[in-house]
């Protein structure tokens, strides 16, 4: 199936990948966006698998310079990428390092945006959490929030037997795209995560962008407040 960049807003472009396949069998649909900088260089987040079609697109739009896994789930692809783009530099958030020794990753991601995007894309270290530490990232031009796992959302027929079961009581097919359950319990220190949720939601976010789960295309903020209101008491 042929792989196509779909213009998201200024100077981004997002495209479906392939479906991958998770623990206990439960199937993902993955998404990735390319982000074009001042330099004209391309910041790749969460990249899916490097299809031809995929890989044409991309390079017309510029020069991969950054690869970014935004949680140390995502890092599926990462070794095609760096294949593909040897003078790329590939980021690991934290937590990636150790589980991927057979990557030479070129810098670590936290709090604070490097120079090579500094006051283009910001981004924010969601610590706190047992199963990952997420960097959620605001592209300023598009005013797009980019979340990966901690917002999750699937058609109620996506899963089938007890795995459907599971989705629902995960709050994974309600309504709209929330935090599932798993996620929920898993931030145990929730005054640090508290407190990268303050920052996210002062950010002026039109679109919210999740790998698995449908882009909101306006009122993101207000979305995303509604994502975490269980954490933020306010």
């Amino acid at each position: 199936m042929p792989v196509a960049l779909e213009e998201f807003g200024p100077q981004i472009w997002i495209a479906d990948g392939p479906i991958v396949t998770a623990a206990a069998g439960f199937r993902y649909p993955t998404r990735m966006a390319v982000i074009r900088l001042a330099d004209r260089g391309l910041f790749v987040w969460s990249p899916v698998a490097l299809a031809a079609d995929l890989r044409a697109a991309v390079d017309e739009l510029g020069e991969v310079k950054h690869i970014i896994a935004p949680n140390s789930l995502h890092d599926t692809f990462l070794a095609e990428w760096r294949r593909a783009y040897p003078a790329a530099r590939l980021y690991a958030p934290p937590g990636l390092r150790r589980r991927r020794k057979d990557l030479a990753f070129d810098g670590d991601l936290g709090d604070a945006p490097p120079a090579a995007w500094v006051g283009e894309i910001d981004q924010v270290q969601m610590r706190g959490n047992l199963i990952t530490t997420e960097i959620v990232f605001f592209h300023r031009a598009s005013r797009t929030a980019m979340f990966t796992d901690l917002i999750q959302h699937f058609s109620p027929t996506w899963f089938s037997g007890w795995r459907k079961l599971v989705a629902r009581l995960d709050l994974m097919t309600g309504r709209e795209p929330t935090v599932p359950r798993k996620f929920r319990n898993a931030f145990i220190h929730r005054r640090v995560a508290r407190a990268a949720l303050w920052r996210i939601l002062a950010w002026p976010a039109e679109r919210v962008l999740m790998a698995h789960a449908a882009p909101v295309r306006s009122n993101g903020r207000a979305f995303i407040a509604r994502a975490f209101h269980w954490l933020d008491p306010a």
